[in-house]
C-alpha cells in the first residue's frame, strides 16, 4: 500500500530525514518510535503534504501512485489521514460541521451524492460509540476548550467518520491517562480493516499493548535503524535509546 524509498526531507536549511525506507502493507499497523528530533513528526507531515517540509530526494508510492506529486487536499481525498500531535483549535467551527464538510468533500471527489444533515447525524451517532464520545462534544467548536484526552478522541472520531485508507497517527497517546489511552487504543482497533493501514508514531510502548503492531521501527537521525516485532518496543522501553551508536551501525531492517 505504501512504499517510501530513500526519502530525504528538510525544513528550511535543516536536513531531517536522511534516506528513510519503509513499506506498509494493507491491513497492517506499523509503529515508529524514536527520541525527540529523530524525524518522526517530519515523516508524518511529509506523508500528509505539509508545504513547510521539502523533499529533496526519494519517492513515496501510495497504492502505486506518486504521493509526492499530489496536493495535500488530493492526498486527503485519496484516503490519507493525519492525526496531529498537537491538534489545533478552530474557533467558530463546530466539530460535527467540520466532519460533515470533510466527509462530503471526499464523497464529491468520488462523484458520489453528498450526505444530508440528518443522514450524517445518524451515522455520526454510531461512530461516537467507537471512542466513547458524549454527543454534546461534537456540538462544540473544534478542539476549543477540549482536554488532552478529548482532543485525541476527537481525532480518532474523525478517522472513524472519514474511514481513510492510510491513517498516520502522530503520538495519539500523548498526555493521556490510563483510561483515556485504553479508549483511544480500542477505538483505533475497531477501525482496523484488511483494506486499510496505519502508521503509529509514539514515544512509548504502552499503547502497543492494546494495538499489537505488525512491525515496530526505531527512527534515529532521520533513518530507520532497526525494525522488528513488538519485542523491539519492549527493548526500547526497558533500555531507552542509549544504544544509538550500536543501532545506527546496524543495517536498516525490513518491514
Amino acid at each position: 500500500m505504501l512504499e517510501v524509498r530513500n526519502l530525504h526531507a528538510s525544513i528550511g536549511d535543516i536536513d531531517i530525514l536522511r534516506g528513510l525506507n519503509l513499506e506498509v502493507g494493507a491491513g497492517q499497523i506499523h509503529a515508529v518510535m524514536g527520541p525527540n528530533g529523530s524525524g518522526k513528526s517530519t515523516l508524518a507531515n511529509v506523508l500528509a503534504g505539509n508545504p513547510q517540509y521539502t523533499v529533496t530526494q526519494g519517492e513515496i508510492l501510495f497504492q502505486g501512485q506518486d504521493l509526492l506529486a499530489m496536493a495535500p487536499e488530493d492526498r486527503a481525498r485519496a484516503g490519507v489521514f493525519l492525526s496531529f500531535q498537537h491538534p489545533v483549535e478552530i474557533p467558530g467551527v463546530r466539530l460535527d460541521h467540520f466532519m460533515r464538510g470533510a466527509y462530503n468533500a471526499i464523497r464529491k471527489s468520488r462523484e458520489e451524492e453528498e450526505m444530508d444533515v440528518l443522514k450524517f447525524d445518524r451515522m455520526l451517532q454510531q461512530r461516537l460509540k467507537i471512542v466513547d464520545v458524549d454527543p454534546p462534544m461534537v456540538k462544540r467548536y473544534v478542539n476549543q476548550g477540549f482536554s488532552g484526552g478529548e482532543k485525541k478522541r476527537a481525532e480518532v472520531l474523525q478517522m472513524a467518520v472519514l474511514e481513510p485508507t492510510l491513517a498516520v497517527l502522530d503520538e495519539p497517546d500523548s498526555g493521556l491517562d490510563v483510561d483515556a489511552l485504553r479508549i483511544v487504543a480500542e477505538g483505533i482497533n475497531q477501525l482496523r480493516r484488511p483494506d486499510n493501514a496505519l502508521i503509529l508514531i509514539t514515544h512509548y510502548q504502552r499503547i502497543l499493548d492494546y494495538l499489537e503492531p505488525d512491525a515496530v521501527h526505531v527512527l534515529m537521525d532521520g533513518r530507520l535503524v532497526r525494525s522488528g516485532g513488538s519485542e523491539l518496543a519492549l527493548e526500547v522501553e526497558s533500555k531507552g535509546y542509549d544504544r544509538i551508536d550500536e543501532w545506527a551501525s546496524t543495517p536498516q531492517g525490513g518491514a
